[in-house]
């Protein structure tokens, strides 16, 4: 079964969960529409050399895409570059997230044997200079707390020569309930921790804990979520930011929070990040986007601008299962005279928005 032919090679990177088909809504050439698939959830890109380099779950592989206009994955390049074959970690490849580190190219993912109830964090590594050729391979599963419990949407960041790993995970197994924290750990290399795990981030407010749709469908059991973590600062770099997600992200509610820390502090000392006691970022009502998170951020080509990519869906209640119904879109963020970020109000599908500057003109 884990024989693929060309064709569906093809297929998976041109259709489901990824699908590049024309939209109906046509843009100009200096502009792009969202979303930009029709499916596909936990975005994640990178800027390099003058590509972007993108990719998004799909349960039972990871596709990259490689782009020089991350607007117009219509006419990108997709290439399938990690398929599991051992069946410890098959299954539910969630939240790959692709990094360039010494010199070489890492992809972070959650994957489990068929239950998700044991998730744990991955590594791939890829030492070719093009993460589209050479071949990625497992570097190993990352051991985040002695009692092997649960893990899954690492990122990794580094700061004053330190590489950190923040990722979101369970205090203790589930029993009847279960609680989604967000971690954070000093790294020894790219798929090791040097320091025990540090709880951060807890889902404390209504905001954060919300699991049933306005239509009453619900988890099997109450699900309060702190997921999702992504890296980010302020304009001057004197603050830094771990955006996270909260709430069920079958809902509406799902929405995305903020945790700060100034740059000089240790951060590995949870008195060092505070939370934003309100969402920084969540659904619109009139511009019927729902559930928005699975933050990542790349600048413009010219580096002069940083768009934001995240998923939302455009129908109020999200299937607690199956089918997929979020997809990915990108919009421009600004600052405010503080020179924090402001990631403004999720903006329609189909809106006509302006290319980020720098981007090749067809």
């Amino acid at each position: 079964m884990l024989f693929i032919t060309t064709l569906f090679f093809c297929a998976g990177c041109g259709n489901k969960n990824g699908g590049q088909k024309q939209r109906s809504v046509s843009a100009a050439k200096d502009t792009y529409v969202n979303p930009l698939f029709p499916e596909g959830a936990d975005p994640s890109a990178l800027f390099h050399n003058g590509k972007y380099y993108y990719t998004h779950g799909t349960e039972d592989k990871i596709l990259l895409w490689e782009t020089s206009d991350i607007t117009d994955m219509a006419h990108s390049v997709c290439k399938m570059v990690w398929r599991p074959e051992d069946p410890s970690n098959c299954c539910h490849l969630w939240a790959p997230e692709i990094h360039y580190i010494n010199d070489k190219w890492y992809i972070y993912y959650a994957a489990d044997d068929g239950n998700t109830d044991n998730h744990q964090l991955y590594v791939l590594e890829n030492s070719s200079p093009d993460p589209m050729q050479g071949k990625f391979e497992m570097k190993g599963s990352i051991m985040t707390n002695p009692e092997w419990n649960w893990g899954i949407q690492a990122t990794t960041f580094e700061h004053k020569g330190v590489r950190y790993l923040a990722w979101s995970g369970w205090p203790k197994r589930r029993t009847n309930a279960e609680t989604q924290c967000i971690y954070i750990a000093r790294m020894k290399d790219p798929w090791t921790l040097d320091s025990p795990r540090v709880l951060i981030s807890r889902p404390e407010y209504e905001w954060e804990r919300q699991w049933v749709n306005p239509d009453g469908s619900r988890t099997a059991y109450p699900i309060y979520v702190n997921e999702g973590p992504q890296f980010f600062h302020s304009k001057d770099n004197k603050t830094l930011i771990l955006y996270y997600a909260a709430s069920g992200s079958w809902s509406p509610y799902y929405c995305i929070g903020m945790l700060t820390a100034d740059a000089e502090s240790d951060l590995l000392d949870p008195a060092s990040w505070t939370k934003s006691p309100v969402p920084v970022f969540q659904q619109s009502l009139e511009n019927e986007v729902y559930g928005p998170g699975g933050l990542s951020f790349v600048p413009s080509p010219d580096g002069t601008e940083w768009y934001m990519i995240y998923h939302a869906r455009q129908v109020t209640n999200g299937d607690t299962g199956s089918p997929e119904t979020r997809n990915p879109r990108i919009q421009k963020i600004g600052w405010d005279a503080n020179g924090m970020p402001d990631l403004g109000i999720p903006v329609r599908a189909g809106v006509a928005l302006p290319k980020p500057s720098g981007i090749p003109l067809k």
